[in-house]
């Protein structure tokens, strides 16, 4: 297509080359995921660290005994880590049922203060204080099931002097519905594409708000802080201005529990985006400032991640102006495609098939297998991805509310489900 308006002109390849440039940045990144590479980082002893396991409940009276027992099933030294369970705001049973389980229950009631974040910092405080100290904290959802070697892979990783470190986040219900599905495609993508890939580049990985370890001598020193609707990302951001990077243990496994509906998802992604756009108009200029001039990769990269709602908004804004102009009378709205600037269809078109493709193999490869069921799953995970685009907006518009949405739990799945199949 000609370009027939300079000022859309201008505008469409502004808005692409600025996409394409992300998504090219992301894509040499993911390479890194697949490149096999040794840990040079070597352990500095064979200390078994203690553990102060901590969950944060709210009305999780179905699911919580199944996770605690999941944690009462470590392969690790019963005496180097203790459960405890904040009851957060409760109105059901979930206190009771935990305390039978065999964790330590805290049982807190704030109006004012509510949410994980300011429950952890709560529960943080009281961990500070105790006479028995513990060298790291792990954070978990009460609807999460542990891999018994969880500890064991991370005491791994402490043992080679990191301070932060991030589990695999696999899950437990990958086929209960087509979200389920989307959700665990994304899951298992990002552990390689993203998360590995970025440990094995030396950069920060970033907290997925459950399965992960906190040295707490650190956590005393920074503090918490984390407080808004994604307090993970939040204090990742924090960790790299304060030059302390978020490793990762692949092996270290935790299922979490993905919402069944649609109508569930889309407000579990509205109050994922708003906290995004919360954090990054308070720490997108800061890490810019930090990685120009102390020329910080680290801070750098987490900038990149913290603009990722602009560019949601900006792929779905190329994706309605090229579906709209094969409506307009002459096909010619002065939106003109990437595609103008190669010259070449087959660049292109190559371009476009790598996108669709990629996915699959960076599934089949995690999974060991893409059968049929994945296949149907793929293809609706398209819908998944095209609802970011407008979920992203609302996010953007009410970035400023702080409520949160609770996940419904419908069944509940024992640990015997997943290590029977190992």
């Amino acid at each position: 297509m000609v370009p027939s308006n300079p000022v859309m002109f201008a505008i469409s390849m502004f808005i692409q080359i600025f996409s394409l440039l992300i998504g090219g940045y992301y894509l040499f990144v993911s390479l890194f995921g697949w490149i096999p590479k040794k840990d040079k980082t070597q352990p500095l002893g064979s200390k078994k660290y203690s553990y102060a396991l901590l969950v944060s409940a709210h009305n999780e009276e179905m699911v919580i005994a199944q996770l605690i027992e999941s944690l009462k099933r470590q392969n690790y030294d019963k005496d180097c880590y203790d459960i405890f369970v904040i009851a957060d705001n409760c109105t059901d049973n979930t206190a009771n049922v935990a305390r039978e389980a065999g964790a330590i229950v805290y049982e807190r009631f704030n109006d004012t203060l509510k949410g994980k974040g300011f429950a952890l910092e709560w529960m943080f405080d009281k961990l500070f204080k105790m006479e028995k100290q513990y060298d790291y904290i792990a954070i978990f959802d009460a609807d999460n099931l542990v891999d018994p070697n969880f500890l064991t892979e991370m005491n791994i990783q402490a043992n080679k002097g990191h301070k932060v470190v991030q589990g695999y986040i696999d899950s437990k219900n990958p086929f209960d519905s087509w979200i389920t599905c989307a959700y665990s495609f994304s899951f298992w993508s990002i552990s390689r594409v993203f998360q590995l890939a970025r440990y094995n580049l030396g950069l920060s990985c970033q907290l997925s708000g459950t399965g992960f370890i906190i040295n707490t001598e650190t956590l005393k020193e920074l503090g918490w802080g984390a407080t808004c609707l994604t307090e993970d990302m939040e204090f990742t951001m924090k960790l790299a201005l304060n030059h302390e990077r978020v490793a990762w243990a692949h092996n270290a496994i935790v299922y979490d529990e993905k919402p069944l509906t649609l109508a569930q998802s889309w407000r579990q992604r509205v109050r994922w985006m708003q906290g995004h756009v919360d954090v990054a108009s308070r720490f997108w200029t800061k890490l810019v400032k930090q990685a120009i001039k102390e020329k910080d990769p680290v801070c750098f990269d987490c900038s990149v991640y913290l603009i990722q709602p602009v560019r949601v908004i900006a792929m779905g804004f190329i994706t309605f102006m090229a579906w709209a102009q094969t409506f307009y009378p002459d096909g010619n709205l002065g939106f003109v495609q990437m595609d103008y600037l190669f010259k070449n269809p087959i660049i292109w078109n190559a371009f476009v098939a790598i996108q669709f493709l990629y996915m699959p193999a960076v599934i089949a490869f995690e999974r060991k297998q893409f059968n049929a069921r994945m296949f149907i799953g793929y293809i609706t995970y398209f819908v998944y991805s095209l609802t970011w685009v407008p979920i992203t907006i609302q996010g953007f518009i009410n970035k400023n509310k702080t409520e949160w949405s609770h996940t419904v739990h419908t069944r509940q799945i024992s640990i015997d489900d997943f290590v029977s199949k190992q």
